[in-house]
């Protein structure tokens, strides 16, 4: 068996999709898996829809998620270029062995004459194809109309009457008709190959093992066997991957959804959350766990656990996967991604250990690395009481429990944990309150709100000085 080499071969056209990082996902994953390689190739071959900077985007955006490449831009290997504009002389110099051997033929038809074309086998029902006109044009009249500078396109001329058998690693045998396929344009009138013909070239040329690439492509899998045919290569296994649907089973779509990667990381999901959940967008282990690292499914995933069915986008799941590694992750580890949103929201935190109190506390309650930054704000910021909260802390009861603390903290310092629970104790006894009636109007003074971490964890976080202030204010205020 040959070694595994796999690609992923991305358009320029903007960020990384959610289906973009399945497939690159997938190929590391099985490269790992397999010992083989991982290849990055930009098929950058429709100049009109490439968009500047997307490379550079693509490539950040994998190396961000961990998801690193063995060859490609700016990893090269052996089979340079990896940049389909970069190779266009051996797209021509295969085009033209076609059109020697009588498998590709010049076609002249204008935009308008194509589209009325269609517009008739619609409107008869028919199956809506290229009629081949042009394929009657003799050497001479091909000569005469290229001589006179005539627009055209190069044609692959399917075979007639036949009936193609491949097998696919996951959707096992698939047969297809060639009369379901049309005569694809090989290279485009601006003397670019479109993907057809520059991906299977590629494929060849960089020894590619495998193909994995979205369901979407199967119909087109014939094109690409007969062109391996035509010159005389064997071809790659086929992989075809599951759609990714929306929760309505809608196909998930760029245009109408939030599918961008670095929007979810830019939002403050993990990186390994995201591959987490990304993985399992069609795939799933033999016992059905649901929490891996980058190298657990390095070591267990397989294609055949990937399904055929479609696999649901469900950004709840998403969200619970990521409240996972929140708390799971070392604790370092979030607290150090924490802090651009800490920058970016113009709170920067200098004591780096009440930072980590802050997020230690922080991330059993929340979700996204945003959030923390949030509700860090009753540690930092004084926060202002609510109408209804000002009136309680008026109350009888709730003077009573902040008087107490004022003139028992200061004779209690240093605190630890310990202390502030045998003075909690203490204080209920004294005054005959537990429950709400004690500890809400500690919280209110201390952090501005009536729910919260437990009180040693505010007082460790807020220190000495400034609990004992918050709570004289409090006081004077009442």
């Amino acid at each position: 068996m040959k070694p595994v080499r796999v690609r992923f071969a991305p358009s320029p056209t903007g960020f990384l999709h959610i289906g973009g990082l399945r497939t690159a996902l997938y190929d590391y994953l099985f490269a790992k898996s397999q010992k083989g390689k991982f290849i990055l190739r930009i098929e950058d071959t429709d100049q009109s829809r490439e968009v500047s900077g997307a490379v550079e985007s693509l490539i950040s955006s994998l190396h961000r998620l961990g998801v690193d490449f063995d060859e490609g831009p700016g990893c090269e290997g052996e089979f340079a270029p990896y940049i389909q504009s970069q190779r266009l002389t051996l797209y021509h110099q295969h085009a033209q062995l076609l059109l020697d051997s009588g498998d590709a033929y010049h076609c002249f038809c204008s935009s308008e004459t194509l589209t009325k074309m269609r517009e008739e086998q619609q409107a008869k029902g028919e199956f809506v194809k290229y009629d081949r006109r042009c394929l009657s044009l003799s050497k001479a009249e091909v000569q005469q109309k290229m001589e006179s500078g005539e627009k055209h396109v190069i044609r692959l001329r399917m075979p007639d009457n036949h009936r193609f058998g491949f097998d696919d690693a996951i959707r096992g045998h698939v047969e297809m008709d060639a009369s379901q396929s049309d005569d694809q344009v090989l290279i485009k009138s601006d003397g670019f190959p479109t993907y057809h013909l520059a991906a299977v070239i590629d494929d060849h040329f960089m020894q590619i093992s495998h193909v994995i690439r979205g369901e979407e492509w199967l119909s087109s899998t014939p094109k690409h066997i007969w062109l391996n045919q035509c010159f005389g290569w064997e071809t790659p296994i086929w992989v075809h991957l599951p759609l990714i649907l929306s929760t309505d089973r809608s196909k998930l779509s760029k245009r109408m959804n939030d599918v961008s990667v670095e929007s979810y990381l830019a939002k403050g999901y993990l990186k390994e959350a995201i591959l987490n959940f990304v993985a399992l967008l069609g795939w799933h282990s033999a016992d059905d766990r649901e929490l891996y690292s980058l190298d657990e499914l390095c070591d267990t995933f397989s294609l055949d656990r990937v399904t055929k069915s479609g696999a649901i986008f469900d950004l709840t799941k998403l969200d619970w996967m990521n409240g996972q590694y929140m708390r799971n992750l070392p604790l370092d580890t979030i607290t150090e991604r924490s802090l651009p949103y800490f920058q970016a929201a113009g709170m920067p935190i200098d004591n780096t250990s009440v930072l980590s109190k802050i997020v230690a506390a922080a991330r059993e309650r929340c979700t996204l690395l945003p959030e923390i930054v949030e509700y860090s704000r009753m540690f930092l910021e004084r926060l202002e009481l609510e109408a209804s909260d000002k009136e309680l802390l008026k109350s009888i009861d709730s003077q009573r429990v902040l008087a107490w603390f004022s003139t028992e903290l200061p004779k209690s310092a240093p605190l630890d944990a310990d202390k502030v629970h045998s003075l909690s104790k203490l204080c209920m006894e004294s005054l005959g309150l537990k429950g709400k009636a004690f500890y809400t109007p500690l919280r209110l003074a201390l952090i501005g709100v009536a729910h919260g971490p437990d009180l040693p964890t505010i007082f460790s976080i807020l220190g000495e000085e400034e609990a004992i202030s918050r709570i004289n204010l409090k006081c004077e205020q009442g």
